[in-house]
């Protein structure tokens, strides 16, 4: 049993940052790929960005200099840091993690319940 906790997210303007932060915790024997998706409302769910176990990442075209995703391996965590939001980035944001089961050789998909990033003035 696994569950991964987002944490981070709030109302801001535009132009300003927040860091979302998302950890892994209970059975966790490892993390493979990890990555932050988000849902704007009437949208579907659409990829933000992703990093590998060995810290390979990708970004959607649409936040490409702007965001830097991150982990700490030791924590079991991954982090997004939003620079420069704009209106367009409201979204409920949604960590997902492939994790491996402890003393078991089932590698799982999770996904946290979300957190809110509202961009406004």
């Amino acid at each position: 049993q696994v569950q991964l906790v987002e944490s981070g997210g709030g109302l801001v303007q535009p132009g300003e940052s927040l860091r979302l932060s998302c950890a892994a915790s209970g059975r966790v024997f490892s993390v493979n790929d990890m990555g932050w998706y988000r849902q704007a409302p009437g949208k579907e769910r659409e990829l933000v960005a992703t990093i590998t176990s060995g810290g390979s990442t990708n970004y959607a075209d649409s936040v490409k200099g702007r965001f830097t995703i991150s982990r700490d391996n030791a924590k079991n965590t991954v982090y997004l840091q939003m620079n420069s939001l704009k209106p367009e980035d409201t979204a409920v944001y949604y960590c997902n993690a492939f994790v491996k089961i402890f003393r078991t050789l089932r590698e799982l998909e999770y996904w946290g319940k979300g957190t809110l990033v509202t961009v406004s003035s």
